[in-house]
């Protein structure tokens, strides 16, 4: 497929664009810094910037792509991972302001031109756990997508209006819109550098919920999400099967979570970022585990 992906140059797109490479798309990467990977089309786009945004949704990739003569070839769909990725880097009107807009623009821009399949990045945050004032349980454990989006924050906040925004869009156009209630993402080379401290001290996962994605299985999601058509407006959580601490589930269970309750059985080391949907709708099977990372 012919991609545009914006935000490709940060630490989740820059390995899922590889992925998607490596299964043979085409990609461009629309961001405000150019990603040097080969194979991969790079165009600087500010994304507050909507006619920005539809110029670049509506250009040629490459010069190859002015030889035979048809004109501007349509992008096949847009992956929107472009954002202000945290609270604390920006003020928290701006993270507001350009992750809501930039994701707008894209989705206008996208629908506008015919393009039928968009994939936006969402995020753990938007359960309120992550980013809240102090200490704050699940309302259940496992945390599916039914769980209540309510945080406190405005990274988080950003993005359950990004979500509201899609959905209106999904409605408006018809086309497929999937949003990824993306967890904590895990390079291949952080398993060395921070999962001894995991190991040693589970509480410093509580905010994500003990759960992670490593970003390689990331890809996979998106390549899923774009190989699967007809869903209309859905989201996912995006996480990798097992715990990324030491403990059993029921020990997490016994330590941090005895009051919540429990909505289903878990196995012994599962997740408690549900991603049984992902699963069960477009065939999510992730590969990785930090086990295996720490084995070897």
């Amino acid at each position: 497929m012919r991609l545009l992906f914006t935000g490709g140059s940060g630490k989740a797109g820059r390995h899922a664009i590889a992925y998607l490479i490596e299964q043979g798309h085409r990609v461009t990467n629309a961001d405000l810094v150019p990603l040097e990977m080969p194979g991969v089309d790079s165009l600087r786009v500010d994304l507050t910037d909507a006619g920005q945004v539809f110029n670049a949704l509506h250009a040629y990739a490459g010069f190859d792509e002015l030889e035979p003569g048809t004109g501007v070839p349509t992008y096949d769909a847009v992956v929107h991972f472009a954002a202000i990725p945290c609270i604390l880097l920006r003020p928290d009107n701006e993270t507001f302001r350009i992750n809501t807009m930039s994701t707008y623009n894209v989705l206008d821009a996208a629908t506008r031109l015919g393009i039928r399949k968009v994939i936006f990045a969402s995020s753990e945050t938007t359960y309120g756990i992550c980013f809240a004032d102090g200490e704050k349980k699940p309302e259940y454990i496992p945390v599916d997508e039914e769980h209540p989006t309510i945080p406190q924050d405005s990274y988080a906040m950003s993005k359950v209006v990004n979500e509201a925004t899609a959905r209106s869009f999904q409605a408006r156009s018809g086309f497929d819109i999937y949003g990824l209630r993306i967890n904590n993402v895990i390079e291949p080379h952080e398993y060395a550098t921070n999962f001894p401290a995991f190991m040693e001290n589970p509480e410093l996962r509580r905010r994500n919920i003990f759960a992670y994605i490593d970003a390689r299985d990331l890809g996979h999601m998106v390549d899923c999400c774009l190989k699967t058509d007809d869903l209309g407006y859905e989201v996912f959580n995006v996480a990798n099967d097992d715990l990324s601490v030491g403990i059993s589930s029921q020990e997490v269970i016994d330590t941090f979570y005895q009051a919540v309750p429990l909505k289903r059985k878990m196995a012994l080391n599962e997740t408690f970022y549900d991603n049984t949907k992902a699963k069960r709708m477009v065939g999510f099977h992730p590969r990785h585990s930090w086990r295996d990372a720490m084995d070897n």
